[in-house]
């Protein structure tokens, strides 16, 4: 009993949690107990040699780019071609995952990142690639180890327990080339495995049905054998960097034991149990304790947090087009916070008096004043560069210009100065991604509105001031003297001369001050003026893009191309439209354009050229999986946002286990004295009035909202004149509806609205649908759309965005109704279609939420 007790107890420990607990005790108890010795380092590492740390990193990188080869090798290997820049890429991103994921060194060869997933790789053969890398890398640490302890033991007796590590290491290994036999041969223990695991075993088997070029396998043997070496050679040089005498046989030795502690460790790479064991070998082969302390960081510097930082520069330099949008507005936004606080701070008194002796206090003062003005400028001018606009790119390259000249001409601020200069930079290197300019009748609008505000507070002020008592400042002020304070003011001077003698007189100080910040800000803004006109004539336009959905329309979404809070483009030379909706600077269309298959490239390229001299920039949403290939030429990017749900109607048949539970659902609103009746348009008032009640208490009772764009919403004229069908109780009260849609795809039939009070019966909207099917088959449409579940059918995700969504729509509990809604149609539908998201950048994808959701409320005069 007490055994069984204690073999449950062994079997409840997680081992892996266990040894990485330990081993991050140990990095503290490591770390804490040589922190007198850490201190005195800082000092050794000033008095080292500089010339070996600088040849110990540039090994670091020639170390990274062999690793980058060998992953070139791996998969040749596997007749895969990846560059050796995306091989590197994958080693940096590999190596800095495999610091914090359990077991990493393994369980980070499961990552692949964007630009190779999108190659079109077999997974298979991708995963045999990552095997070759990982089984080698494991080898060539034996083929290395072995020689190099069996040598070390030779010269050092005291490391004969290093042969356990490799014996370890050897029994891991031909663990490894035994089951990589058993999946070749397919013999006894392979069948085992089949038994047991079958799901596991067909996706092993893909892998290990690929054959490997052997020549590529041995060149990565190769390979591998010279990056273990680097690590020896590391060693070495963090020796002769400190001073010491060099010993081949303890970087040797030192190295195995590394390798072997970062292959076992579950956990941060064996950070702590390294730094430990590798001290304590050192010391062993006579060299000082703060010296083996020091060789060991150093080498740690070259092996370990080198790699790390540069894959952080590697994940960063793959979203360096969202950095190159995001951090010069953060860069504008701060500088303008800093010149406020450099003008309303003290100035340094050395700096001042040094300025005073070559440059005249008015000017001085001027540079304060225009600093000050350019601070809040920068902070209304990076709203708007967040937004893409050219004129506030320029603006911004302007203001920083002049942050720069006169931080240094108020009081050689050269700190400020500085970090202007750097935002300069930053400004200059992304000034590709603002491409959205304003036509010049919008800026003579907006000027105008600064030139009358002007001329109104110039007038008002001139006039103030000639006629204002001389006992409020103490002058009896001229028609010059007049002019002469007001623009002072305007210009906002502070030491305009003017002395306040009564509470009137500061008011009026003040007031002067406040009008004369607003006229700036006036002005400022009126540069950043983006109405764009965008023709909305919808009743001239809508028996245009009716007869081309007619005559072009092939999706289940033309019907609501039509809808009236649409607007349409109409190419010049190509027949065909395009419908989209505007919102937060952002041109949202439905789906694809209208028109001819073979000109959708060049009406979607149009229709971006007319969007981009409006100011606005373009998205395009629930695009098909055949409708990519129209934007390909266009370099644009796409995201995966749900499946379309589509019915077979020729072969749907309620018979079946898997059919039982919609049978039980019809059968119970049958017998309980329910009548279901499709009804051909046009619809009756009496009727209208039913499904309008079952609407309103749909919305009520269901807290849901009206919404537009890719649905329809409520309209009693627009439903008047579809197909319905309806549940009707024994009392003749209307209690579910469902509305058929015309325009949609050949060969289909599908529906917007489908809505039930409160006290329908369970299973009505199963009859709902079985009675559509039952209307599509009547007029001979061979399948039924469903529409779109959102976030569902995510199986391999190609960015970190719908790798988001796909944890999101498994996990978080808000978003589970779209489970639900999924499992609902996976009743009927057997046909999934993916949609997508098409955008110009990453960037976008900030914005575009808040967008679609502002696109898919319906405006007041809609509801």
């Amino acid at each position: 009993m007490k055994n069984v007790k204690f073999s449950k107890i062994f079997k409840l420990v997680r081992w892996k949690e266990v040894v990485a607990v330990i081993i991050l005790l140990l990095a503290f108890v490591f770390f804490r107990s040589e922190r007198h010795e850490l201190a005195t380092i800082g000092p050794e590492l000033q008095n080292s040699k500089l010339e070996w740390i600088i040849i110990g990193v540039l090994l670091t990188f020639v170390y990274v780019l062999l690793q980058g080869l060998m992953y070139v090798t791996s998969f040749r290997a596997t007749q895969l071609n990846v560059s050796i820049s995306d091989a590197t890429s994958l080693f940096l991103k590999r190596n800095f995952l495999s610091i914090f994921l359990p077991a990493g060194g393994v369980s980070s060869l499961a990552y692949l990142p964007r630009n190779i997933r999108t190659k079109g790789y077999k997974s298979s053969k991708i995963h045999q690639a990552s095997a070759i890398y990982g089984f080698v890398g494991l080898l060539t640490v034996m083929i290395v180890g072995i020689p190099l302890i069996a040598y070390a033991v030779l010269i050092n007796k005291n490391f004969n327990d290093s042969w356990v590590g490799i014996i370890v290491l050897a029994a891991i290994l031909l663990g490894t080339y035994l089951l990589f036999i058993s999946f070749r041969k397919k013999n006894s223990f392979y069948k085992f495995l089949d038994k047991k695991f079958p799901k596991f075993i067909s996706s092993i088997d893909e892998i290990f049905s690929n054959e490997i070029d052997k020549r590529y396998f041995w060149i990565t043997v190769l390979v591998s054998i010279v990056i273990e070496f680097c690590g020896v050679f590391h060693l070495l040089i963090a020796m002769y960097a400190f001073g010491v005498p060099a010993s081949f046989s303890a970087a040797a030795i030192s190295y195995v034991v590394s390798i072997l502690l970062m292959i076992v460790s579950p956990f941060l790479r064996g950070l702590g149990a390294v730094e430990f064991s590798l001290t304590y070998i050192l010391a062993n082969f006579g060299y000082k304790h703060a010296d083996s302390l020091g060789i060991t960081l150093l080498y740690r510097f070259f092996e370990f947090w080198i790699p790390l930082l540069l894959g952080i520069v590697a994940y960063l330099w793959s979203g360096r087009k969202l950095f190159a949008r995001i951090l010069p507005v953060v860069m504008i936004f701060l500088l303008g916070i800093i010149n406020i606080l450099s003008v309303i701070t003290p100035a340094l008194t050395d700096r001042l008096h040094i300025l005073k002796n070559y440059l005249p206090w008015e000017l001085i003062h001027i540079s304060k004043m225009i600093t000050l003005i350019s601070g809040v400028l920068l902070l209304v001018t990076s709203a708007n560069l967040f937004r893409g606009y050219k004129r506030a790119w320029y603006f911004a390259v302007t203001l920083t210009i002049f942050s720069i000249v006169f931080n240094l001409l108020k009081a050689l601020d050269y700190e400020e100065a500085l970090f202007a200069s750097f935002t300069l930079g930053l400004l200059w290197y992304s000034r590709k991604e603002y491409s959205f300019t304003t036509k010049i009748v919008s800026l003579q609008r907006g000027f105008s509105w600064f030139l009358g505000i002007f001329t109104i507070i110039l007038v008002f002020n001139y006039f103030s001031f000639y006629f204002i008592s001389k006992s409020h400042f103490g002058i009896d002020f001229t028609k010059e003297e007049a002019l002469y304070y007001t623009l002072h003011t305007f210009l906002l001077f502070t030491d305009s001369g003017l002395t306040p003698l009564t509470g009137f007189a500061r008011d009026f100080q003040n007031l002067n001050y406040i009008l004369g910040v607003i006229s700036w800000l006036v002005l400022i803004l009126s540069f950043y003026r983006t109405h764009s006109r965008v023709e909305k004539d919808q009743k001239e336009n809508h028996i245009t893009v009716q007869h081309l959905v007619e005559q072009y329309g092939t999706s289940s979404l033309d019907y609501f191309k039509l809808t009236k809070e649409k607007q349409f483009y109409f190419s010049e030379e190509i027949n065909g439209f395009v419908s989209f909706r505007t919102a937060n600077g952002f041109a949202v269309v439905l789906e694809e354009p209208v028109c001819a298959e073979q000109q959708k490239t060049d009406l979607i390229k149009e229709f971006d050229q007319y969007c981009k001299k409006n100011s606005l920039k373009t998205c395009y949403y629930r695009v098909s999986e055949s409708g990519i290939p129209y934007f390909n030429p266009l370099k644009k990017q796409k995201l995966f946002i749900g499946q379309d749900a589509i019915l077979d109607a020729e072969n749907f048949s309620l018979t079946g286990k898997d059919k039982k539970t919609i049978r039980n659902g019809i059968n119970a609103v049958e017998k309980s004295g329910y009548t279901t009746t499709i009804l051909q348009a046009p619809q009756n008032n009496d009727i209208i009035d039913h499904i309008q009640s079952v609407s309103d208490e749909w919305l009520r009772e269901f807290d849901k909202k009206e919404i537009v764009f890719a649905e329809g919403m409520f309209d009693r004229e627009v439903v008047r004149n579809q197909d319905l069908i309806t549940i009707f109780d024994a009392d003749g009260t209307c209690v579910a509806f469902l509305n058929i849609i015309p325009h949609c795809a050949p060969d289909e039939c599908s529906y917007d609205m489908i809505r039930k009070t409160e006290n329908a019966p369970n299973g009505s909207v199963d009859v709902l649908i079985v009675k559509l099917v039952e209307y599509a088959k009547s007029k001979n449409l061979k399948y039924v759309n469903m529409g779109m579940t959102p976030m569902a059918g995510i199986e391999q995700p190609n960015n970190t965005a719908e790798e988001i969504m796909k944890f999101v729509y498994q996990r978080v509990g808000s978003f589970k109704h779209y489970q639900t809604l999924r499992n609902f149609k996976e009743k009927y539908a057997n046909i999934w279609e993916n949609k997508y998201l098409v955008y110009s950048n990453d960037f976008e994808l900030l914005q575009i939420p808040t967008t679609l959701s502002k696109v898919m409320k319906p405006q007041k005069n809609e509801e």
